[in-house]
C-alpha cells in the first residue's frame, strides 16, 4: 500500500517551510525551507512592517514545488500555520489568479501588515474601547491595525471586503472560500476577541464603528476550512484543508511531548511557554502591565506564555550594526562571516560583567522599557564582552518575564529548547542552561510546519 501524507505548511516571518509527514509513521519523510525576502522598507515615518505579499505566495509556490511530485499526489490533508496577529486585505472572489495553472497568484490584496508593526503608539491604544477579553490589545495586531486605518486612512480599507492573517489567506485561497475562516487562536492574536465564549466583542466593536463585515468567521482550532478548489502542485482537488492555526501552539505541539515541559523557542522573536491545568480559566479582564499572556490552545486548554519581541532578531540588529560601522570605516565582512567571529569571541569569554539589557523593540506589556547598556568599563569593550553580554541579556529579559519559579511552581521539570537562534548559538545556549536550575533538552526542535501537520494526523 502507497504511503499517505499530510502537508505542513509554516508562513513565517522570514521563510516559508513545508514538510510532507507520513500518516502511518508521523514522520517527516521530505522537508523545504526557503527565505521569503518580502520585507518593504519603511519611508512613510510610522514605524510600519510590512511584506510583499505577492513574494511570500511566490515563494510558497517555489517551496511546494521542490516537494516530489510522486508524494504530493499522495496528499491527503493539509495543514497551515503562520505568522501570528498581523493583518492582510484582499477582495472576495478576486483575491487571487489560477489560470489554468496549478497553483495560484496574488491579486486584488494588500501588503501584509506584521507582528512587528509599529504604527500604534501607546496613546493611540489607549484610545481604543476596552476589550472583552483577558487579552489585551497591542500595536501589530489585527484589529488595531484595522482601527488605526479607520482613523488615519479610511479610504484604504474601502477597496477591501476581507481580512485575515496571511496564513488565513492562504487557507481561503486554496479552498476558493469568499470569506475568510479563522480559529480562535488567530483570532486570539488579533485582539477583541474572548476565548471562552470563542465570539468576536461585536458590540464594542460596532459601538466604535469598526467594519464587521471585516471580521472572519470563526471554526474550531483542528477544524476543516474546506477543500482544495483546484489541483495544486500535484495535489488533488477536493484535498482537505484545515483551518489556520497560529504557529506558537504548532511549535509547541511538535515538541512538547509532556505536560511537565515548558518550551523555550528563540528565533526572530522569542517565546516561553508551558500548558496550563486542564481546567485553568484565564482572567475575566486584560492585564496590559502582565508579561505572561494565556493563549488559546486545543480542546479548550491554554498556555502561558512569555512572548518576548526581543529574540534572534536582536543578535540581527547587532550583526547589521557592527556591519554598517565597517562599512563606514571602508572594511567589509559578510554578515555570516562576521556572526562567526562573534560567537567565536563570546565562547572565550565565559563571562562578562557588562550588562545589556537588549529590549531594543520594547515588549508588549511595556513598549517604553527601550535596550541599554550598563556597569561599562574600559576592561569589558571587547566583542567576547559584548556578544556575551548581548546573550545573556536575551535571557535574562525572558526569565524577567517568566521567572524559573514560577515553571518550578507550576510543576515544570525539563527545558525544552529550540528555534533557529537557539541552534546556531552556542553562547545562547549555554547562557540558557545557566539561566535555569532545570534539565534543558535539545532535539526535540519546535516546528510550526510539523506540529500543524502532527494536528491534522492525530485527527485522521
Amino acid at each position: 500500500m502507497s504511503t499517505c501524507y499530510i502537508l505542513g505548511v509554516d508562513v513565517g516571518t522570514t521563510s516559508i517551510k513545508v514538510v510532507l509527514l507520513g500518516t502511518g509513521s508521523r514522520l517527516v519523510e521530505e522537508s523545504h525551507t526557503l527565505p521569503t525576502t518580502a520585507d518593504i522598507c519603511d519611508h512613510s515615518g510610522i514605524k510600519a512592517k510590512e511584506q510583499e505579499t505577492s513574494r511570500i505566495i511566490d515563494t510558497l509556490n517555489r517551496c511546494i514545488n521542490l516537494l516530489p511530485g510522486d508524494k504530493l499526489q499522495r496528499v491527503i490533508s493539509i495543514g497551515v500555520t503562520g505568522q501570528m496577529h498581523g493583518v492582510l486585505f484582499w477582495r472576495a472572489q478576486t483575491g487571487c489568479d489560477w489560470t489554468k495553472r496549478d497553483f495560484f497568484t496574488t491579486r486584488d490584496t494588500s501588503q501584509l501588515i506584521t507582528w512587528q508593526d509599529g504604527r500604534c503608539s501607546s496613546n493611540f491604544l489607549s484610545s481604543l474601547p476596552e476589550p472583552d477579553s483577558h487579552l489585551s490589545s497591542a500595536t501589530g495586531f489585527g484589529c488595531a491595525t484595522i482601527f488605526w486605518y479607520m482613523k488615519h486612512r479610511p479610504q484604504f480599507l474601502e477597496d477591501f471586503t476581507v481580512a485575515g492573517t496571511i496564513q488565513d489567506y492562504v487557507v481561503s485561497m486554496l479552498c476558493g472560500l469568499d470569506g475568510c475562516v479563522m480559529t480562535p487562536q488567530n483570532a486570539a492574536s488579533w485582539g477583541f476577541f474572548n476565548t471562552s465564549s470563542n465570539q468576536w466583542n461585536t458590540d464594542i466593536l460596532e459601538g466604535a464603528g469598526f467594519p464587521l463585515h471585516l471580521l472572519p468567521e470563526c471554526v474550531p482550532s483542528g477544524g476543516l476550512a474546506g477543500q482544495t478548489c483546484s489541483d495544486w502542485h500535484g495535489i488533488p482537488a477536493g484535498t482537505p484543508v484545515g483551518a489556520a492555526l497560529g504557529d506558537l501552539q504548532c511549535s509547541v505541539y511538535s515538541c512538547m511531548s509532556a505536560r511537565t515541559d515548558a518550551v523555550l523557542n528563540i528565533s526572530t522573536s522569542a517565546q516561553l511557554t508551558y500548558a496550563m491545568p486542564a481546567d485553568f480559566k484565564p482572567p475575566e479582564f486584560p492585564q496590559p502591565a502582565s508579561s505572561v499572556s494565556y493563549f488559546p490552545y486545543f480542546y479548550n486548554s491554554y498556555l502561558a506564555v512569555a512572548a518576548s519581541l526581543n529574540g534572534g532578531n536582536v543578535m540581527a540588529a547587532f550583526v547589521e550594526m557592527l556591519t554598517s560601522w565597517m562599512r563606514e570605516l571602508g572594511a567589509e565582512m559578510s554578515d555570516s562571516c562576521l556572526y562567526e567571529k562573534l560567537i567565536d569571541s563570546a565562547l572565550n569569554q565565559e563571562t562578562s560583567d557588562l550588562r545589556v539589557s537588549p529590549t531594543i523593540l520594547g515588549e508588549r506589556h511595556n513598549p517604553l522599557c527601550l535596550g541599554q547598556a550598563a556597569n561599562i568599563s574600559t576592561t569589558n569593550l571587547s566583542l567576547g564582552h559584548v556578544t556575551r553580554a548581548v546573550c545573556r541579556g536575551v535571557m535574562d529579559n525572558i526569565t524577567a518575564m517568566m521567572p524559573a519559579e514560577r515553571l518550578q511552581r507550576a510543576g515544570v521539570s525539563r527545558i525544552v529548547g529550540s528555534g533557529s537562534a537557539i541552534a546556531r548559538n552556542e553562547v545562547l545556549r549555554q547562557e540558557v542552561e545557566k539561566a535555569f536550575p532545570l534539565p534543558v533538552l535539545y532535539g526535540l526542535n519546535a516546528d510550526s510546519a510539523v506540529g500543524v501537520a502532527l494536528v491534522l494526523c492525530d485527527l485522521l
